[in-house]
């Protein structure tokens, strides 16, 4: 008899969450990471939960001040996403019964000095021990000009598709992280390894864009899948040129020694960049907007009629093995 399939995370939230957020215009039908509550007449609210779990978002073995800021980080991406300014977030930490008040003291100190990077601060949360591994959640709220909040869903066909900062590293930084990438230089790999233990939200760029770009998301499941999550949600398809796709000096060092490696860096996730929807007649506000952050933006692909994710290199169509993260 054949097995049933088991759903996955993006069937599971439709089937049985999505139902629930019906009544709620602001929840976008949880199509998008982000919730936009109504604030006061100039602003609304940018709401974001993330959870991170030792052995599985993280290494167990990180320093609790960088375990940390990933875990702040990972929300003020997706707030970054929506357009939005940080604000305020809580925080629910269940800590192993083995639990020590120095780990907690570093990660606090942690916490505190992102808090002043990003300009954002605790308001409340809940703290519980469990039998289970350590597992951190945030929930960030940002503020955005009334109606300005931007979503995976505004995108539209001849859309140009664009990304902040480089593509691959934090996927290539986990492999370095567990031994791999033996190519390298020693230093090439910790470029790598901190890109994925220490993310880089683009919190500088993402609230100049609500009015300049249709539809954003951040790179946390893979360039593909998060590409794809923007096309999914306005009911289009993307093409993206592999070749266009940008790359840190080293996760180019590290394809040209094993080209296998790119299946890695176009679906292995982690990068907490961001992939922008934007018609070419904003292409100039959109670089104008990036020179301003001083980030790097660069136009990968298109929207367009049809439904899916292509990727081509050298002008024909390359097999993509890996899409993205899968969490189920």
């Amino acid at each position: 008899m054949a097995r049933a399939r088991r759903l996955g995370e993006f069937d599971l939230i439709a089937r049985y969450f999505a139902p629930l957020a019906r009544d709620f215009e602001g929840a976008g039908g949880l199509q998008s990471d982000n919730a936009f509550l109504p604030a006061d007449a100039r602003h609304d609210l940018v709401v974001k939960t993330d959870t991170v779990v030792a052995g599985v978002h993280f290494l167990a073995d990180d320093l609790p001040g960088r375990i940390a800021a990933k875990a702040l980080r990972v929300c003020l991406s997706d707030l970054a996403a929506g357009g939005a300014t940080p604000f305020v977030y809580q925080l629910a930490l269940a800590l192993p019964s083995s639990w020590q008040e120095a780990w907690v003291s570093a990660f606090a100190k942690g916490l505190a000095a992102d808090q002043r990077r990003f300009g954002i601060v605790l308001c409340g949360g809940d703290t519980v021990v469990t039998p289970g591994p350590l597992t951190i959640t945030i929930t960030a709220f940002g503020r955005v000009a009334r109606g300005k909040g931007v979503t995976r869903a505004g995108a539209r066909a001849g859309d140009e598709l664009w990304v902040s900062g480089t593509i691959g590293d934090g996927a290539l930084g986990l492999l370095a992280a567990q031994g791999g990438l033996p190519a390298l230089t020693k230093r090439q790999r910790a470029v790598l390894e901190d890109r994925y233990r220490l993310p880089q939200p683009r919190s500088a760029l993402g609230p100049r864009l609500p009015g300049v770009v249709t539809a954003m998301a951040d790179v946390s499941d893979g360039l593909l899948a998060d590409a794809g999550h923007v096309a999914a949600a306005s009911g289009l398809a993307v093409s993206i040129e592999r070749d266009n796709v940008p790359l840190s000096p080293a996760a180019r060092a590290a394809v040209a020694a094993d080209p296998r490696l790119w299946a890695n860096v176009l679906g292995g996730g982690d990068d907490y960049e961001l992939v922008i929807a934007v018609p070419a007649r904003r292409r100039a506000a959109l670089q104008a907007a990036a020179h301003a952050a001083g980030i790097q933006v660069t136009c990968i692909g298109r929207f367009g009629r049809g439904r899916g994710v292509a990727v081509t290199g050298g002008g024909r169509a390359i097999a993509a093995p890996r899409k993205g993260y899968v969490h189920f």
